[in-house]
C-alpha cells in the first residue's frame, strides 16, 4: 500500500503491462477512477452474468492482506512425524519434507505437452491431478491435515500416485526442483505400513533375494511365460498383466572373477547390477571388455559380510516401500565398496535406475560418510568413457543409431555423454529419440492396471520414432525396462551402449 501511494504521487502505473490481475485489483479504482472501475464491472457482467471465470480478479476482489485467502493461511500447521529420507536439506517439518513439499509453487512447468520428459501421465490424462503440480498440493494438504487424519495412508492419495512414473523428470525440469519420485517412496512406504503388502509387491521388492534360486531352475521361473493360460490364470493373483512376457530368467547370469585386466591398470569397480547380472549379462561382459581394452583393471569385490549373492542398491524394495530392505541392501553395498571409494576407486554401472540411486536415494536413505564418498565416485559407464577421454580403436559401423535415454540419465544429465562416445565411432551417425518416458517406468509396464497406460505412454513418441525406422538402424536403450518396452511395443530390439561400444573395437 505504501508502495503504490508513492508510485501514485509520481503519477505512476501500479504495473506495467501484466498484472492487473488478483495481485493488484484492490488498488484498480484509485489507479482507473470509479467511473472506469464500474465499466469494468458492466462488462464483466455482460460477459459473465454468473461470475464463473476469473472470479475477484479485475472487479470485486478480496483485499491481499486477508490471510484467510492465503495459500497458507492462519491455521496452517504440519506436524512432525518420521520420514523414510532425510529431506533436511529443506526448511519446516517432517524432517524437512513440509518444505521439500511447499517448494511447488505453482507455476505448472509440469503441464508442458512437448519437449523435456516431464509429466509423461499428465500428457496422455491432460488432468491437473497427474501433474506434479497436483500431486504436490494434494501432499501439501495431506501433510497439513486438510485432508483428514493420516492422509498419507489414504486410497484417496495413493490414486493421485498411480500415474507417477517415477521418472524424475520433475527433478531435472521442474523449476523449483520438485521431486516426486522421492516423495511417492515416502507415501508407498506410509501405506504399506497400513495396508501390508500384497504378493506383487513381494515378487517386486525382493526380486534380488530370489534371483539366485531363479538362475538356477530358470525353466521353472520361466514357466508363467511358457506354459499356455498360465500368466492370465496367475494374473488375478500376482497383478502382473498377461499382456506382455516377464523378463527371461537364465542359468548364464554374470560371474566375474575378483579382478579383470591388467595388474598395473588403473582399478575400477563394475557395479553389477540385479537386471544386468541375471537377465543381460552381455551387456556387463561388453562394460568390463570395454574398460579392460582401455587398460583398466576391473574388480568385482565380493559383498561384505559374507554370500556369494552380487551385492544390489535396494531399489526394488524402495519402489513398494519395503524400506527396513531397502536399508539392508543399501548398507550392505556401502560395507562393500567404501573401502575402494575412499581411494577414488571409480564404481561403474549399467543400469542407470540402480547406479544412481548410490548417487540420490541411499545418501538420503542413510546419510553418513560412506554414503557421500560411495556416492562422489558413482558413475554411469558412458560418462566414465568421457571423463575419462578414453580412447579406443573403433573399426568402421555405417548405420544410423537411434538412441532413447532413460528418465533417470536425462534427469542426471547423463544423455550427452552417450552421444559423445557413439559419435567416436566412424560412421555411425547418431540421433536422439525425442521422447518422454518410455512408459515401462521399471514395474509401472508390467502391473495389470497400468499396463494400459504403460503402452500409451509408449505410443505418444517413442513407439512411432523406432517404427518409422529403417531395418538396419540400430536402437540404443541403456534402461533395462526400456528395452523391454521397446521390443513389447516394436519388435525391435534395442541393446546396451556397452555392447555397440564392444562390438565396434578392433579385434
Amino acid at each position: 500500500e505504501e508502495a503504490f501511494e508513492m508510485v501514485m504521487s509520481y503519477k505512476g502505473s501500479h504495473s506495467g503491462e501484466h498484472g492487473d490481475g488478483i495481485m493488484r485489483s484492490e488498488f484498480h479504482e484509485k489507479m482507473f477512477g470509479s467511473r472506469m472501475v464500474a465499466n469494468f464491472v458492466e462488462v464483466k457482467h455482460r460477459f459473465d452474468p454468473d461470475n464463473l471465470f476469473n472470479p475477484g480478479k479485475i472487479v470485486n476482489p478480496p483485499a491481499m492482506d486477508d490471510r484467510n485467502l492465503f495459500r497458507y493461511g492462519p491455521s496452517y500447521h504440519v506436524d512432525d512425524f518420521e520420514t523414510v529420507f532425510d529431506w533436511s536439506r529443506w526448511p519446516g517439518a517432517a524432517n524437512g519434507f513440509q518444505g521439500a513439499v511447499e517448494m511447488c509453487n505453482n507455476n505448472g512447468a509440469c503441464r508442458k505437452l512437448i519437449e523435456g520428459a516431464m509429466c509423461p501421465s499428465f500428457r496422455l490424462t491432460r488432468n491437473e491431478r497427474d501433474t506434479t503440480r497436483g500431486r504436490a498440493n494434494t501432499l501439501r494438504l495431506a501433510i497439513s491435515g486438510q485432508l483428514g487424519d493420516k492422509a498419507l495412508e489414504s486410497d484417496e492419495l495413493a490414486d493421485t500416485l498411480k500415474l507417477c512414473v517415477s521418472c524424475k523428470a520433475c527433478k531435472r525440469e521442474c523449476p523449483t526442483g520438485v521431486d516426486m519420485a522421492k516423495m511417492k517412496i515416502e507415501v508407498t512406504a506410509a501405506r504399506k505400513r497400513k495396508t501390508g503388502f500384497s504378493l506383487h509387491d513381494y515378487l517386486i521388492g525382493w526380486m534380488p533375494r530370489y534371483a539366485p534360486l531363479c538362475a538356477i531352475f530358470p525353466w521353472l521361473a520361466n514357466a508363467r511365460n511358457s506354459v499356455p493360460g498360465l500368466s492370465r490364470f496367475l494374473e488375478k493373483r500376482d497383478g502382473f498383466t498377461s499382456k506382455r512376457p516377464l523378463p527371461q530368467w537364465r542359468s548364464d547370469i554374470y560371474r566375474p572373477p575378483e579382478a579383470s585386466g591388467p595388474d598395473e591398470g588403473k582399478t575400477v569397480i563394475l557395479f553389477g547390477d540385479t537386471f544386468n547380472t541375471y537377465f543381460e549379462s552381455e551387456n556387463l561382459e561388453a562394460a568390463r571388455d570395454v574398460l579392460v581394452s582401455a587398460g583398466y583393471r576391473v574388480l568385482a569385490p565380493q559383498p561384505a559380510h559374507g554370500g556369494r549373492r552380487p551385492v544390489c542398491c535396494g531399489r526394488t524394495f524402495l519402489t513398494v516401500g519395503k524400506i527396513e530392505q531397502a536399508r539392508k541392501e543399501a548398507l550392505r553395498l556401502l560395507d562393500t565398496y567404501y573401502s575402494y571409494a575412499k581411494q577414488g576407486v571409480a564404481i561403474i554401472g549399467l543400469e542407470p535406475s540402480c547406479l544412481l540411486s548410490l548417487r540420490d536415494e541411499i545418501p538420503s536413505l542413510i546419510p553418513g560418510e560412506k554414503a557421500d564418498t560411495i556416492a562422489r565416485q558413482a558413475i554411469m559407464f558412458e560418462d566414465f568413457c568421457i571423463k575419462e577421454d578414453l580412447h579406443f580403436d573403433f573399426k568402421p559401423i555405417t548405420t544410423k543409431v537411434m538412441v532413447h535415454g532413460h528418465c533417470h540419465q536425462k534427469a542426471f544429465d547423463s544423455m550427452g555423454s552417450v552421444q559423445k562416445i557413439l559419435r567416436k565411432i566412424p560412421g555411425i551417425e547418431v540421433e536422439m529419440i525425442e521422447s518422454s518416458c518410455c512408459g515401462m517406468a521399471g514395474v509401472f509396464g508390467y502391473a495389470s492396471e497400468t499396463y494400459e497406460m504403460s503402452m500409451k505412454m509408449g505410443e505418444l513418441s517413442l513407439f512411432p520414432a523406432v517404427r518409422d525406422e529403417s531395418p538396419g538402424t540400430i536402437v540404443v536403450a541403456d534402461g533395462a525396462s526400456c528395452r523391454h518396452q521397446i521390443e513389447h511395443g516394436t519388435n525391435s530390439r534395442a541393446v546396451h551402449v556397452a555392447r555397440l561400444i564392444r562390438n565396434a573395437l578392433e579385434k
